[in-house]
């Protein structure tokens, strides 16, 4: 039987995690409002995968994992800030049209708009490390106290609440596309790609202040 307060609580986190305005929650607004629901959902469903593997790491104790994501946690966030200002700048210089839809888009691009954002996530050390404080503190979770069954169920429960999220932001931007036009979608999206350029540069500077 399935532990109520346990499920309550990865659902909790999942939401948690997800709710922040960053840029993956920008790249999913930007693609509700240029391909519709179906699109920004789609990548919303990245990022909730990213998450997922995340919370597994941090709930059934893989510690050889989180080694070698420390490990290499200065090369990931080089990657992921180098990505995200390439990103910014092609959503910056994108000329978007309002009757795309999703269903028009053939597979490849529907899977490049899942990769991106899952790309994105787990190129976050930090997510991982969030998680493990979440784990312990919020959760009131550890992978020593408990078994492999609560463990799979708070993970679920996680991406569970990480779905949720990215079903109702794309859902709730979504009831505001039909007044959005190609100009004001333009505007849009330079907007976007320079709060996504800026987030890129954060990453690279905090990378260079932590190796001085």
């Amino acid at each position: 039987m399935p532990d109520i307060e346990l499920v309550a609580r990865g659902i909790a986190i999942g939401l948690v995690v997800a709710a922040p305005i960053g840029p993956v929650n920008l790249i999913c607004i930007r693609r509700t409002l240029s391909g519709g629901f179906f699109r920004g959902f789609l990548s919303g469903l990245g990022a909730a995968l990213g998450d997922g593997i995340f919370a597994s790491i941090a709930a059934f104790g893989f510690n050889a994992a989180i080694n070698v994501m420390l490990s290499y946690a200065g090369w990931l966030q080089l990657v992921g800030g180098i990505f995200l200002i390439v990103l910014g700048v092609r959503t910056f210089v994108a000329h978007p049209h309002i009757d795309m839809v999703a269903g028009d888009a053939p597979t490849v691009a529907l899977a490049r708009v899942f990769v991106t954002t899952f790309f994105l996530t787990i190129t976050n050390p930090a997510t991982m490390l969030g998680f493990l404080a979440i784990f312990s503190s919020v959760a009131g979770f550890t992978p020593r106290d408990t078994d492999y069954a609560s463990a799979a169920m708070l993970v679920g429960a996680v991406v569970g609440g990480s779905i949720i999220w990215w079903a109702c932001i794309t859902g709730f931007v979504s009831l505001f596309r039909q007044k959005m036009n190609d100009h004001m979608l333009e505007w849009l999206n330079h907007i976007a790609g320079v709060l996504i350029v800026l987030f890129g540069l954060a990453v690279l500077v905090k990378l260079v202040a932590d190796f001085i």
